[in-house]
């Protein structure tokens, strides 16, 4: 009898850079050389507090994307129509001297703002996001497309209330007594949350949530108020007079800690509980409650999420809900404060030096949620004609808004793009050169969160799948042909590892449990220490609310994230159920049952898609989620098919909330 030796399993510990709050320690075993399981890591001092030994689904099943049969091996050259999948294979060189070849090309017809760099690496480790191919294109003297699809208008929010101030540390959660979760999902993004609010709960916290949809959170709530989308800013502006009105300002703190307070004050006095209860569609009971909660439960957290920015008042809601716990006072001890994107606390330095003896270029901004606008050629969008695309880390055409507008861009012969990735996307099939991306697993990286104060090592657990570059190498590989210095674009392991080392504190845990309380260890950054509730010279001086309506489109379309997938990422592998949620009042009213085929339309799109319904939803809300790809949908559109491009009230966000449709049954 022959016996086989076999190599022993390989357990590689590591970190999850996607795109979500927890950043988890991972293990990950490996067998010859491949993946084969991946888990939490064990706790220790080393990994991040946060994980505490269990990982999401997503993570835990991301072997099938490395091994998928959509992974790109080898680059690829299209030969048929734009949108067709037609592609040869080729060589690296010969893939990089043709992108090489079009960049001069470009730069020599229309000059560098004819190049657009749509790079988007928001599930990778900061080296793979921040580090050479930014830095490339900025070389080029190239336009910066501003991530504003995301996070933009929250980040713009928090830095005119309270600078470059900390967030709280989600791990004094379990010291709160009272925890408002508002236009966040943690039953879906950020899960490690959730276990900590069940914690606290056990101890008596008494826990709020404010979302239009019954969520996991909600349902386990004391108080759940379902806000119709876009009047976040109201409930605010309500909770924020009757404060003023019932002895719920906290004096003492708002003068020493606090400016701008009469004048925010003054907006929020036309809000009264009736006419902000009409507008928000919630209880006025439950604006009174809410507000008993916030003037006298202490400590209180404050959970903002990113659901709250993406509509037309999303600055607006972010500024007020922070005043009203400025006025509560509810900061200076463990277990208060506002909870927002702890990113800001590593401090790493992940981008290259700009060389001293190159003048850097004066570089024009462009709104991501514009990029559409431009590729398309629309009169106004651009000064020049877009000639040369590259879409790293992203796939805006599923995850953009207007849909249809970004596909009738990329479907552009006139424009030559580039995508390098990691599985052939629906934005790969329109590209002209496709590259092979690697995933984390494969590059070795630092990786910070954005929901606990932690940096971590993200570890290489195997070697590049078939002939995978990585951000970093794509970038060297790419400024060499364009004859940069090679030094300058080094992507050597031993550069990465040396700027892996120097991000890394001696420990993984950034901050100490008891050293970010807000106004005690950590102050707004303004030069008062201040908490600023108006701002004149501001983009945004005082929150305001615009109302949304349409006789035509009675339904808010909404496209919350899933437990599936990670923006669009895992659509490929385990995609969510291409299914409307509909509230029984909704669909009795059109005569639609669970099951019924329906079409969903406004002035932008149509689709037919299979209804369920839900009593989460409430009346004047449907649901399609988030991350679709066009494969799901019978004609290949997703939700974001009917929302605009228009731009919220700060920092030009994205307004995927703002989707106004209506409803009816496909006969059979």
């Amino acid at each position: 009898m022959t016996t086989v030796a076999t190599t022993p399993a390989l357990r590689v510990i590591t970190a999850c850079p996607l795109d979500c709050p927890d950043t988890c320690s991972l293990e990950v075993t490996v067998t010859d050389g491949k993946i084969t399981r991946i888990d939490a890591a064990p706790i220790s001092a080393q990994t991040n507090p946060l994980t505490a030994g269990w990982i999401c689904k997503k993570v835990k099943h991301h072997a099938q994307r490395v091994y998928s049969a959509e992974r790109i091996m080898t680059p690829l050259v299209r030969v048929g129509a734009k949108g067709s999948g037609e592609f040869r294979a080729t060589t690296w060189d010969e893939a990089i001297n043709i992108i090489a070849n079009r960049i001069r090309a470009a730069i020599d017809e229309g000059g560098p703002d004819s190049i657009l760099p749509y790079l988007y690496n928001s599930s990778a480790g900061k080296l793979e996001t921040n580090f050479l191919t930014p830095h490339l294109f900025e070389r080029l003297g190239c336009p910066e497309i501003e991530h504003t699809i995301c996070a933009a208008t929250m980040t713009a929010a928090w830095k005119q209330v309270f600078g470059t101030m900390l967030s709280a540390d989600p791990l004094d959660v379990v010291h709160s007594r009272l925890v408002v979760v508002w236009g966040a999902n943690p039953g879906i993004t950020g899960t490690h949350f959730l276990q900590l609010l069940n914690a606290a709960r056990q101890t008596g916290t008494q826990l709020v949530v404010i979302d239009p949809r019954r969520t996991t959170a909600a349902a386990r709530a004391d108080l759940h108020l379902a806000v119709r989308p876009g009047t976040d800013v109201v409930l605010a502006y309500a909770l924020a007079r009757w404060l003023a009105h019932n002895n719920g300002v906290d004096t003492e703190f708002v003068q020493q800690y606090a400016s701008g307070v009469d004048e925010f004050l003054a907006a929020a006095n036309e809000w009264k509980i009736e006419r902000a209860s009409d507008v928000c569609g919630v209880p006025g009971d439950d604006i009174v409650r809410l507000g008993e909660l916030i003037a006298t439960t202490r400590p209180a957290m404050l959970r903002v999420g990113w659901g709250m920015e993406r509509n037309r008042n999303g600055g607006s809601a972010h500024i007020a809900a922070h005043a009203v716990w400025v006025l509560a006072g509810n900061f200076g001890a463990r277990g208060s404060g506002v909870l927002g994107s702890t990113s800001s606390a590593l401090q790493a330095q992940t981008r290259v030096p700009w060389p001293a003896n190159i003048e850097r270029p004066s570089r024009r901004k462009m709104n991501m949620n514009h990029v559409g606008r431009v590729l398309r050629g629309e009169a106004g969008a651009w000064h020049v004609p877009a000639k040369f695309l590259i879409v790293q880390g992203s796939n805006p055409a599923v995850t953009a808004v207007d849909q249809r507008g970004m596909l009738d861009g990329l479907n552009r012969d006139e424009i030559f793009t580039v995508v390098h990735d990691q599985v052939m996307t629906d934005t790969a099939m329109y590209a002209d050169v496709v590259l092979p991306a690697t995933t984390h697993f494969e590059v070795d990286d630092l990786v910070g969160s954005y929901g606990s104060f932690t940096a971590q090592r993200n570890v290489a657990a195997i070697s590049p799948v078939g002939e995978s570059k990585s951000n970093n190498e794509f970038a060297a590989c790419l400024a060499r042909a364009l004859g940069l210095p090679a030094a300058e674009f080094d992507a050597s392991p031993q550069r990465m590892t040396q700027i892996i080392d120097q991000g890394m504190s001696p420990s993984t845990v950034l901050r100490g449990p008891d050293s970010s309380v807000q106004f005690r260890d950590t102050w707004p950054s303004h030069a008062d220490n201040r908490a600023r509730l108006f701002t004149a010279q501001s983009e945004l001086p005082l929150p305001t609310f615009v109302e949304r309506t349409s006789p035509h489109f009675p339904l808010v379309l909404l496209s919350p994230a899933s437990s599936n997938t990670v923006n669009s990422m895992f659509g490929d592998t385990d995609p969510p159920a291409a299914i409307l949620k509909l509230h029984p009042v909704d669909a009795d009213s059109r005569g639609i049952k669970t099951g019924d085929m329906v079409c969903m339309y406004n002035d932008q799109s149509s689709i037919n898609i299979s209804v369920t319904i839900d009593g989460t939803m409430r009346p004047g809300v449907c649901a399609m989620p988030k991350g679709l790809w066009r494969r799901s949908i019978g004609n290949g559109l997703t939700a974001n098919a009917f929302v605009g491009d228009g731009l919220s009230d700060l920092a030009g966000g994205a307004c995927f909330n703002d989707a106004l449709v209506e409803v009816k049954k496909v006969s059979s």
